[in-house]
């Protein structure tokens, strides 16, 4: 397949403030520190259906994100402009850099795989069976200190009409893996209701996941933490909840807060699980990121819109 990349969606323009916005609401001074009260949120695209999986490529100075149900993969740059990257996907939504910061890995719910693409071509299916059975729909992904790769495979791109091919699951589990691209070696982690995120912690000694099967008739809307060593993941607990909507997809700071999506903005919540505040976006908020100069722009991926807001301090 003969991918059309390098298509102009929006010219190089300033962003538009979101001019009704009422503002973040803070619950702990500390983050009154990090997100002043007049900071504006900006829409930096719109015409998306379904953004997700937003990731900053640091080579190329530029916000990569996924339009899954348009199919493609979109690109941001600092004047303003939106390409397509990759165009005609299959309905590919989690992205991550590799650690030679140019590969890029995604989660496709239509091909149920981790497929793996370069600056351009097509993205080639790479981990496609957990003990020979087809994985259910790849979800969000990210890649560890030591170049393993983490991700969530949850049900929702095969019964989901807009975001995959409707298919019977072959598995009978809904898990995180781990991929080690040396051995070639595929380990299931843990199983989950409906995991989605997942996040490590600044000193990679805690695992972040979401459990969201709120969004398929379960009752799931929470954020998990493991323990990671080298024999596995422990000590499994709650880490917080979110009241509207899910958790759908999260990051980790330098400071160890977690920002999380949900129905009605992203949530902050400190190391001990207590929320810091919130920052309201007007549509549903499906995932976010941090990146910009100095890693100091907080960017959310919305239903049909790409969202951001500046922080007062580098994220990363």
């Amino acid at each position: 397949m003969a991918y059309e990349v390098g298509r102009t969606l929006r010219r190089p323009a300033p962003p538009e403030e979101i001019s009704d916005w009422a503002g973040p609401s803070f619950d702990d001074v500390r983050l009154q520190n990090i997100l002043a009260p007049q900071a504006r949120l900006l829409a930096l695209h719109t015409g998306t259906v379904h953004s997700e999986g937003p990731v900053w490529d640091r080579k190329s100075n530029r916000l990569l994100w996924s339009d899954v149900v348009n199919r493609r993969v979109l690109g941001w740059y600092p004047d303003g402009r939106v390409e397509t990257m990759i165009d005609r996907t299959f309905f590919v939504n989690g992205n991550a850099f590799l650690p030679d910061g140019v590969t890029m890995v995604h989660c496709e719910h239509g091909r149920r795989c981790i497929s793996r693409s370069g600056v351009q071509g097509d993205p080639e299916p790479w981990i496609k069976h957990y003990q020979g059975k087809r994985l259910n729909s790849p979800n969000d992904i990210i890649v560890g200190a030591d170049g393993a790769i983490w991700f969530s495979d949850p049900t929702f791109g095969i019964s989901i009409p807009r975001e995959g091919c409707l298919a019977e699951p072959e598995l009978d589990h809904r898990s995180v893996y781990r991929f080690d691209p040396a051995r070639h070696e595929l380990q299931r982690m843990a199983d989950f209701e409906q995991p989605n995120g997942l996040a490590f912690s600044p000193d990679g000694k805690l695992l972040y996941v979401s459990d969201t099967s709120r969004a398929a008739k379960g009752d799931k809307h929470e954020i998990q933490s493991f323990e990671v060593s080298a024999a596995g993941l422990s000590h499994r607990r709650v880490f917080c909840r979110v009241g509207k909507g899910i958790p759908d997809g999260f990051k980790v700071d330098k400071r160890g807060w977690i920002w999380s999506t949900a129905d009605d903005g992203i949530h902050i919540f400190a190391p001990d699980g207590r929320e810091l505040g919130m920052i309201p976006t007007p549509q549903t908020a499906g995932n976010c990121c941090f990146g910009g100069e100095n890693m100091t722009r907080l960017f959310i991926a919305a239903e049909t819109q790409l969202l951001a807001i500046d922080l007062a301090e580098p994220a990363l």
